[in-house]
This record gives C-alpha cells, sequence and structure tokens, in this order.
C-alpha cells in the first residue's frame, strides 16, 4: 500500500512538471511581450518624449522605431516642414519578469504626443537681406520679381536682366544678386555652348566683359551709343534659403513696395562753386528754411557758405539702391572760369572788374554715375567748343582789412550816432559818435591797431586820443580821465589806451567814440565785430 503511494506521488511530480513545461513553452509562444532574463545586462527600456512615458521597449531599437514611426506620421502628407517639440529619452534597466509594450503601440502614442506638441507648418522660402534690412519671400520666382522690379526703375530700355550666383566671399550657400546687358547674358550663353564643361560662369563672364571694352580711337559724337552703360546693384544683397511660418512670409507685392519705396535719409553734401543756399535746397527738393533747421552752422537764410563746408541734406532712398552709368549727350552754353589778377597793394575789400565776360558754347558727350536719381561724378568723354567763352577777369586786393571791435567792456549806449536834442548848452545837435555811459576809470582799449596821431586835452572832447588805422579809417575816444599813450606810438588792437572820465563838453561819466572815413564821421556801430 504505501509503495503504491510512494508511485502516485511520483506520478503527479512528473505530470505537474510536464504541465509547467507545456505553459512556459505556450508563454513563449503566445506572450511576445514578456522580456527574457539576461545576467548583467539591460533587457528592459523605458522610453519617454517629452518627459512623458510613452511605453516600455524591448530594444532601443525598437524605442527609435516607434519615434521614426510617429515623425512619419506627423507628418503625413505635407510637403512643408513640421515642427513639433520632440525630446526622447531611453532608460535600460534589468528584471527577470518584465512586459513591454509593442512598436505600434508606442508609435501611436508618441504620434498623438507629437500632434499635441505641434508648433507651425514652415514653409520653403527664401530670406533676403539688404544691408540692416530683411524680408522674406515664398518662392524664387518672387525674388526674381522682386529683384527685377527694383532694377526697371531705372532701366527704361528693359536691356538688362537680373541672375543669382553663388556669393564667393562666403563659406555658406548664399546667393547674389548678378546684372548683366541682355547680349552680354547672351554671349555668355554662346560661350558656355562651345566650351568645355568645366570652364566656369565667372570665366565666361569676364571674356565678355574683356571683349566688350571698345578699341581706343578718336571717336565722333555718332560713334558714341548713349544710354546706360552699366548696372548694379548698390547695397549688398544676400539671399539665403530658409523655413518659416506663414506669419512670417511677405507676398511679393508688400515686399517690392517695401523695398522700392523712398525713405528719407540724412546725408552730407560738400559746397561747390558758386552754390547758394537756394540753389542747394532746390537741388534736394527742400525749402530754405528746412535746410537752414537741418544744419546749426546755418543761422537764416542770409548765412553764408563757403566752398567745401558741409551740409546736412535730407536724400530720399529706397532700401534697395540701384547704381549705374549713363552715357549721355548734351549743348549747352557755358561760363568760363572767372581770372583773378592779385594786388598786393589793396584790401581784399577792394576788387575792380577788368574784362566783362560772355558765354561759349559746346557739345559734350559724358559719362554720368548714378546711385538712383542722385549723380555721383561726370566724366566727359567728348567735348566739342562750337565757340570759345570769354573770361570775367577780375583785379582783386591780397591784404585782410583790420577789424575794429568795441573799445569798452560793457557799458551802456547813452547816445546813438545823427540828429539829436543837444544834452548840453554848447553840444551838437547832430552825434557823430556813439556813447556808452560807464563808470570813470573804465579801461578804454584801443578798437584796431595803428599810430597814434593825438593823446591830450582837445577843447569840447575834453581828454581824448585819436588813432590812425593801415586802412585809412581813424578812431577818437573823448571825455577820458586819463590818456595812457603818447603821438607817434604804434598800437595794437585790444591794447589799454585810457581811461574814462567826464572830461570835456559832458553830461557825465561815458566815453565818446568816433569813426572817420575820409575825414568824414559814420555810423561806429556799422563797422565793429
Amino acid at each position: 500500500m504505501n509503495f503504491n503511494g510512494s508511485v502516485f506521488r511520483r506520478k503527479v511530480r512528473i505530470w505537474y512538471l510536464q504541465s509547467a513545461l507545456v505553459v512556459i513553452v505556450l508563454c513563449i509562444l503566445f506572450m511576445p511581450n514578456i522580456v527574457p532574463f539576461e545576467k548583467g545586462e539591460d533587457n528592459i527600456f523605458t522610453v519617454k518624449l517629452n518627459n512623458t512615458v510613452v511605453g516600455t521597449a524591448a530594444t532601443i531599437d525598437e524605442a527609435y522605431e516607434a519615434y521614426r514611426n510617429a515623425r512619419r506620421n506627423l507628418a503625413g502628407d505635407r510637403k512643408e516642414l513640421v515642427l513639433s517639440n520632440a525630446d526622447l529619452s531611453v532608460e535600460g534597466g534589468n528584471v527577470i519578469f518584465g512586459e513591454v509594450d509593442s512598436v505600434s503601440s508606442m508609435t501611436r502614442t508618441m504620434t498623438d504626443l507629437l500632434k499635441n506638441n505641434e508648433r507651425s507648418t514652415l514653409n520653403r522660402a527664401y530670406s533676403i537681406k539688404i544691408n540692416e534690412f530683411s524680408v522674406n519671400l515664398g518662392n524664387i520666382d518672387d525674388v526674381m520679381k522682386l529683384l527685377s522690379v527694383a532694377l526697371s526703375a531705372y532701366d527704361k530700355e528693359n536691356a538688362y536682366n537680373v541672375s543669382l550666383v553663388l556669393d564667393n566671399d562666403r563659406e555658406v550657400n548664399v546667393l547674389t544678386p548678378l546684372v548683366m546687358s541682355k547680349e552680354e547674358v547672351k554671349k555668355v550663353e554662346e560661350i558656355a555652348e562651345t566650351k568645355m564643361p568645366e570652364a566656369g560662369f565667372q570665366d565666361d563672364v569676364t571674356q565678355v566683359v574683356n571683349e566688350a571694352k571698345p578699341l581706343a580711337y578718336d571717336k565722333d559724337f555718332s560713334d558714341y551709343n548713349l544710354g546706360i552703360m552699366d548696372m548694379k546693384f548698390a547695397d549688398k544683397v544676400e539671399i539665403v534659403e530658409s523655413y518659416l511660418p506663414d506669419s512670417e512670409i511677405t507676398d511679393v507685392s508688400t515686399a517690392i513696395q517695401e523695398v522700392t519705396k523712398d525713405k528719407e535719409t540724412n546725408q552730407v553734401y560738400e559746397v561747390q562753386s558758386g552754390d547758394t543756399l537756394g540753389a542747394i535746397a532746390l537741388k534736394f527738393n527742400l525749402s530754405v528754411d528746412d535746410l537752414v533747421k537741418m544744419n546749426e552752422s546755418l543761422e537764416d537764410e542770409r548765412s553764408t557758405i563757403r566752398v567745401q563746408d558741409n551740409l546736412v541734406v535730407t536724400v530720399p532712398e529706397p532700401e534697395l539702391s540701384v547704381a549705374y552709368t549713363a552715357l549721355e549727350y548734351y549743348e549747352e552754353d557755358y561760363e568760363a572760369d572767372v581770372q583773378y589778377i592779385d594786388n598786393d597793394s589793396w584790401y581784399t575789400t577792394q576788387s575792380k572788374v577788368i574784362q566783362e565776360p560772355s558765354a561759349g558754347h559746346r557739345k559734350v558727350v559724358v559719362q554720368v554715375d548714378y546711385v538712383d536719381n542722385s549723380e555721383e561724378g561726370r566724366v566727359i568723354e567728348k567735348e566739342e567748343v562750337t565757340y570759345q567763352a570769354v573770361p570775367k577777369i577780375i583785379e582783386r586786393g591780397t591784404i585782410v582789412p583790420p577789424t575794429y571791435i568795441k573799445p569798452i567792456s560793457g557799458g551802456r549806449l547813452s547816445s546813438g550816432f545823427g540828429r539829436r536834442s543837444a544834452p548840453k548848452k554848447g553840444a551838437s545837435t547832430y552825434h557823430k559818435g556813439v556813447d556808452w555811459a560807464t563808470p570813470v576809470g573804465t579801461s578804454v582799449v584801443a578798437s584796431s591797431s595803428g599810430v597814434v596821431t593825438r593823446a591830450g586835452w582837445g577843447s569840447g572832447y575834453g581828454y581824448c586820443v585819436y588813432i590812425k588805422h593801415s586802412d585809412g579809417k581813424e578812431t577818437r575816444y573823448g571825455h577820458l580821465s586819463k590818456v595812457l599813450v603818447s603821438v607817434g606810438q604804434s598800437v595794437s588792437q585790444g591794447q589799454r589806451i585810457a581811461l574814462s572820465g567826464n572830461t570835456g563838453v559832458s553830461t557825465g561819466p561815458h566815453l565818446h567814440f568816433e569813426i572817420l572815413i575820409n575825414g568824414s564821421q559814420v555810423n561806429p556801430l556799422n563797422y565793429l565785430n
């Protein structure tokens, strides 16, 4: 009986082991999400996208396969570039028994998460940078249209084309515009068809330009091809391919308006011979008042300007400027330059016309450089004078005349020049100078350098000083309290010559001052600096 019980227990044990083995086999066959245990190595991986757990993978490759699938699902059939926050992390672990997610399950979870984090759809675009200005266009055709419109504002004959070439000065792929005449483009294409494939576009352009140089010979006016000779963009233009959202892409019509419209910018103009404020203002479409307001050196419309003075002027300019050179023909009456004969014995205020001018006539072909509508320079290519202009000849002095300063500091103007009511018996009713009321003892200085011709008592003047000056004028200082110079003494401008007082025919302490020209008194206030 005991023997049979032992046999039974062994059979049960064998049956149990067999059943367990069958279960294990079935798990292996029908439960692939269970990972096998591998001692010492990661056999399970937690997958996170944007710090959110999206599943557990058996291998790192499965995690990245799901991630790639999710990105493809997000892009779908869209041709644009799609942006989404996507920070994938995979953290390994080692377990004896663990369950993993399928690739398809992780793909679905990642797809949903990427869609929730989708930022925007990016379109292929072209960014144009012009100095500090930039604009983004949707395609290369819009870029070409913008550049062509900017060029056509000055290319009235539609003789020039614009193309895009790689900028050799940049390490990255940056395009820049190249402007060539249609004739040059045709020659380049003809050369390209006949040359070896390795010949470069730049070599073709160089050859065309060299061949275009005219031969040197004495040409007639009819031999010149008038019009635009050369064109290019005056500003540096860089064009790069980019991916941008719709909100940052400008339609081509708006872009053209932004790039070609005039904006006001301040420029410095150097005054040329013959310029006046009115002429300068007219040249830059300004009023004289506006020109005065923009320049602190100008007080009003009567302010003096000199050759090579710099004036600020407002010039309208587009964002993208065009530089071009044109060959122009014109006929004109012209004036010869004024000729001067220096006279070293005359003052600069003296001059005399020796010969009156008469205009000449000439025909001219001139090469003019422009930036937009502003002339930058010109070179005469051919000039033919029909009849010569006769120059104006002027004899002029070279000696700088002396200047005159107020002979005292401060003081109150108490009596002007000319007719007045006599302030005191014996005083003249016609005042031949000016009076400044000032305390006795105020320093009196020479109004200009000269030689003292009188120093002492002068009847009605009281104590006085007379000074003769190099330009023939004479100054007089009256009613002094003390004389500090003597007859025949040379004095310099600003040198102290006396002290003010109240001597002679005087109603109170003051300085009487006169300026005489050819012996006659003139209003001193008209001559003081």
